[in-house]
């Protein structure tokens, strides 16, 4: 395989999952389980720009369908992460009736509908149909197509360029980031700015966090290389944030190379970060995959446990990041026989691979078991909180990545 962004040929593995489904493919009834799809999950590391990316097996229509079960509003502290970035954007930016705000993917409408409540122009562009259709119903217009450099020369015929455009947590998504990037520089204004968030890298190595690792996130980023990408399509990086969202990520702000925006100190400082903890050397990505076994091993050393103590342990939390731990630990229904889940996208059906199924969190306050494991562990103290009535009753809470802690 070729790296998506040089083209230069891969040679250093990072880490192989080996065989699982894709997972967002939640399954609706147990006739699907015999014709699961599955699909080998490896990921590389290109040694000329530092892109990190998985061997491809899957193209984006078969992972991103039109029943796809992530909508952004499920999480409350999400929620206000949308919130206060577009209260500080508007007044960051001077946005007003007569600017243009485009958001790539866009899911349910979390973000946009912030700026439509203060009657700024935006649009959505949302592949997913029941997310945008979410959208829709808030009033928010939306494309429903994958973003590429041809809609976006139809959306600067269609509509304008934008003076805002937002991508949060979708870089990592994009079969081709290259034409992905060449087609936000055609959608934005003179003068206009890019945001983008995504998962830094850096976190994902130094707290091992593979279970971020799926088939629908076909990059793992880092600065230098996200720089690389964007300053190709001529757009250059003028701002970065650390976010403590999704276990550690980045939110980058990026203009046209000939903008009058001067570079902040930010984007050295970031860069300097990543080159001191080596992410321009093989040496990081080598030993990813013995910290990704230990974490499988402790986890199913627990069930072990659990069963031998007659404990009972029940999940909480449908997320991707689950399926991939649990997968790859080889946990099934037989292990965890249910989990809970606030999303009713995701209620009434069957964890990809584990096949345990997913229930509403009301169901939860008439049991009482003696652990709850939390697969979303970048939202713990967001569940916990949730479930305060389960810890005073006595039940604990376990989180397995980077360690197993016992809460």
């Amino acid at each position: 395989m070729r790296c998506r962004h040089c083209q230069c040929e891969l040679s250093l593995p990072m880490v192989d999952l080996g065989i699982m489904p894709p997972s967002n493919a939640y399954l609706t009834g147990a006739e699907q389980f015999a014709n699961e799809k599955a699909y080998p999950l490896k990921v590389w590391v290109c040694q000329h720009c530092w892109l990190v990316q998985t061997e491809d097996f899957t193209k984006a229509d078969e992972l991103f369908t039109a029943d796809y079960a992530y909508f952004s509003s499920t999480s409350a502290s999400w929620l206000a992460h949308a919130r206060q970035f577009a209260d500080s954007s508007i007044q960051q930016l001077a946005l007003d009736s007569n600017s243009f705000v485009v958001e790539i993917a866009s899911n349910d409408g979390y973000l946009l509908q912030n700026y439509l409540a203060q009657a700024i122009p935006c649009l959505g562009i949302e592949p997913t149909q029941a997310t945008a259709e979410a959208a829709r119903k808030l009033g928010i217009e939306v494309v429903s197509e994958f973003f590429t450099t041809e809609l976006s020369e139809k959306l600067c015929q269609q509509y304008r360029q934008a003076d805002l455009i937002i991508a949060n947590n979708v870089l990592a998504h994009v079969p081709d980031i290259n034409d992905f990037a060449k087609g936000i520089k055609k959608l934005l204004a003179a003068e206009g700015q890019v945001s983008i968030e995504f998962p830094h890298l850096l976190n994902l190595l130094r707290l091992h966090q593979f279970d971020t690792i799926y088939h629908e996130h076909y990059s793992y980023l880092s600065l230098y290389s996200v720089q690389n990408v964007f300053s190709a399509a001529g757009l250059r990086i003028i701002n970065v944030e650390k976010l403590l969202t999704h276990g550690g990520s980045l939110r980058v702000w990026l203009s046209h190379t000939d903008s009058h925006y001067q570079v902040d100190s930010s984007v050295a400082l970031v860069l300097e970060e990543e080159e001191k903890a080596g992410l321009q050397t093989a040496q990081p990505y080598i030993n990813f995959q013995k910290h990704v076994r230990r974490i499988a091993d402790e986890l199913k050393a627990f069930v072990s446990q659990c069963k031998s103590e007659n404990k009972t342990l029940l999940a909480y939390g449908a997320a991707a990041k689950g399926n991939t731990l649990l997968n790859f630990a080889g946990i099934t229904v037989a292990d965890i026989p249910v989990v809970y889940d606030a999303a009713p996208s995701k209620q009434g059906k069957f964890m990809p691979g584990s096949h345990i199924p997913i229930k509403n969190p009301q169901l939860l306050l008439a049991e009482k078991p003696d652990y709850i494991l939390i697969l979303p562990w970048n939202i713990t103290s967001e569940i916990t909180t949730q479930l305060q009535n389960m810890a005073v009753r006595g039940v604990r809470f376990v989180v397995a990545v980077p360690e197993l802690r016992i809460l």
